[in-house]
């Protein structure tokens, strides 16, 4: 079962934190649905906080996911071309299927 949603933003505000080297302050949840060609790419909550001392983004939008048993985290700074949470997801989820596209790693072994 999910953690509330206080427990989720404080957990993905020290994710931040963390990984900016800054404040972090909670401002607002907004419900996203991704569809790309017909179907859902995406769907959650966004978390949005403002960034205190941050050399470049004024804020963050983050939220995390289940892989299997581990809870990964997704922080995107608003540069631009972010300037949203749906703009935010938009460019995860086409980071992410990029990636899928990728060729797979050649293995020549030993």
């Amino acid at each position: 079962m999910a953690g509330s949603v206080s427990e989720q933003a404080d957990k993905l505000k020290d994710a931040i934190e963390l990984s900016q080297g800054c404040r972090a302050e909670h401002i607002t949840s907004t419900p996203i649905v991704e569809r790309f060609q017909g179907k859902t790419a995406w769907e959650g909550v966004v978390e949005t906080f403002e960034l205190i001392g941050h050399p470049v983004a004024k804020r963050c939008y983050a939220w995390s996911y289940k892989d299997g048993d581990t809870r990964r985290f997704t922080t995107i700074l608003e540069i631009p071309p972010v300037d949203s949470p749906q703009s935010a997801v938009k460019v995860a989820v086409a980071a992410e299927a990029k990636k899928d596209l990728s060729p797979p790693k050649a293995d020549f072994g030993d």
